[in-house]
């Protein structure tokens, strides 16, 4: 029998509206932007060309390495900033912010320098000549300027994070990709083409982070950002943190962002317009379910603090299981039905993403499954696990990715994520946080992976019954994709889990949604149904 799930995931009253109102808004700003670049995503390729939208999703993927240059110091500070807040040491940290504003604002002109000297390159790189050339390069240093006013700015965003009020940036960036879509529909719809498309979306990233540098004042009226307060003695305390932190988000970077440029420089944009499709939707499924290991952190380091073994059980049992049964059903729908996804969404020219969906969905089934893992290991003190097997897994990744890829296109580069992926997380991230709480591996697979695992054969069963009677359109098959994932979530709730734990997580949702009397009566009164 497991235990009580309240257990694991109960909170102080006080913070349960400060949870729900951080996690709620995060959960707009993710929704809307998978809405966005689910409608924007084909309007962009008609207008510009497969070609032209490859050229512009490669050259991203360049900028997308930029950010690691901040050396794991943006990870790193939310941390100190809630640690100084806590003390009630302003100086303190305006000290941290000062250290660390000028040290992003060095990196950001560092990122813009790095991408001049990528763009005098992009050609060799890539293989590009003549017009693409010159517009990759125009296109690069655009979105570079971005990266690098972002990282200036990322000070702002660590005080609002660290003040706990990441409803702000939540609802700043959530209006911010609205505009950007909005501005990018306009700029194709005037007949401008990518650089210009480019350049205004970029124009809007740019107001937006004056955006968050007003919320930082909000939030911290006494924020002083100055070069007296620079102090080495800070820097080298936020190091001693930040640089696990930077082979964490290195080696994220090699994973699951440098498929993009092995197909550029083994293939074509074309190419690599056919792999953003997929990986655009296994991006947006794992930012989608991956939520609930963000809140878990904290009480991770709360109970290894006061060595509470039987609760750090209780959060890798009930976290691992809650992250399947939500990952599972929109990640397998993707797989069950990514042919006619892909011919409804981008058209037969992209009929080449359906295996990258499949492939891709799967290695987020494992990543999101075993991110409670991760998460008790970095909080209890295994921090340096996680880095290293997930730099020994970028390295295997980048090998197996450049092997495969020509003998097998598309397929092969996935592969090369999901094997290795699967490997480190499966043989060595589970089992070492099974290790960690002392739990039996085997008690972990029957408590834990096994509910939120076997109702997913009901999925397969509908779908493959119904797919062929779906027609071709965004609208079918998204209607089948939903109903299938909802015949997993009735099948898991009805079956997957006792009826105490049905009643305690109704009772979490009263605690959140309380200050709504309207809903608080009907939760009420399920609760006492359910009774």
């Amino acid at each position: 029998m497991t235990a009580p799930v309240d257990q694991v995931l109960g909170s102080p009253a006080d913070e349960t509206l400060t949870v729900a109102r951080n996690v709620s808004t995060r959960y707009l700003a993710i929704a809307t932007e998978m809405v966005v670049g689910l409608l924007v995503l084909p309007f962009n390729v008609a207008h510009l060309g497969k070609e032209a939208y490859g050229l512009w999703m490669l050259t991203a993927s360049v900028t997308a390495y930029f950010s690691v240059l901040d050396l794991g110091y943006a990870g790193a500070l939310v941390k100190f900033v809630a640690q100084y807040r806590a003390r009630r040491d302003r100086r303190g940290l305006n000290e941290i912010l000062s250290t660390m504003f000028y040290l992003f604002a060095s990196f950001g002109a560092l990122t813009y320098v790095l991408a001049m000297v990528l763009a005098a390159y992009l050609g060799p790189l890539f293989h590009l000549t003549g017009a693409e050339l010159s517009i990759g390069r125009i296109v690069l240093l655009t979105i570079s300027l971005n990266v690098a006013a972002g990282t200036a700015f990322s000070v702002y965003g660590g005080v609002i994070n660290g003040f706990q009020r990441y409803d702000l940036n939540n609802i700043v960036g959530t209006a911010s990709s609205v505009v950007a879509a909005i501005v990018n529909v306009l700029v194709l719809l005037a007949g401008y083409g990518l650089v210009e498309l480019v350049a205004a979306t970029t124009a809007v990233r740019l107001v937006t982070y004056w955006i968050y540098r007003a919320n930082a004042y909000r939030v911290f009226p006494s924020l002083q950002l100055k070069l007296a307060l620079f102090r080495r003695a800070r820097l080298r305390e936020v190091t001693s943190f930040s640089v696990y932190m930077l082979l964490i988000d290195w080696s994220k970077k090699v994973n699951y962002s440098v498929d993009t440029l092995v197909i550029g420089a083994f293939m074509t944009t074309g190419a690599v317009a056919v792999w953003t499709v997929g990986q655009r939707l296994a991006e947006a499924t794992q930012r989608l379910t991956n939520q609930l290991n963000e809140v878990l952190f904290p009480t991770v380091v709360d109970n290894d603090t006061a060595s509470r073994h039987a609760r750090l059980q209780l959060i890798l049992v009930q976290g691992t299981r809650l992250s399947l049964a939500t990952v599972i059903p929109i990640a397998a729908a993707l797989m069950l039905m990514a042919a006619p996804l892909v011919q409804a969404w981008v058209g037969a020219d992209f009929s080449g993403a359906a295996i990258v969906i499949q492939l891709l969905a799967l290695s987020v089934i494992v990543r999101v499954g075993v991110a409670t893992a991760t998460t008790l290991l970095k909080g209890a003190g295994h921090h340096r696990l996680v880095a290293y097997t997930m730099a020994a897994t970028a390295v295997v990744n980048l090998t197996l990715s450049i092997a495969l890829v020509k003998p097998f296109g598309l397929a092969g580069v996935a592969i090369g994520t999901l094997v290795p992926v699967s490997a480190g997380a499966l043989f060595v991230i589970f089992p070492a946080g099974c290790r960690r709480v002392e739990l039996p591996m085997s008690r972990a697979l029957a408590e834990a992976v096994w509910p939120a695992l076997w109702p997913v054969s009901v999925m397969v069963v509908f779908v493959r019954l119904t797919r062929d009677f779906v027609p071709t359109s965004i609208v079918a098959v998204a209607a089948e994709m939903g109903t299938a994932a909802l015949l997993y979530a009735v099948t898991f709730v009805a079956f997957g889990i006792t009826a105490a734990e049905r009643r305690l997580y109704v009772a979490k949702a009263v605690e959140i949604t309380g200050h709504w009397p309207p809903l608080r009566r009907v939760m009420h009164a399920t609760v006492s149904e359910g009774a």
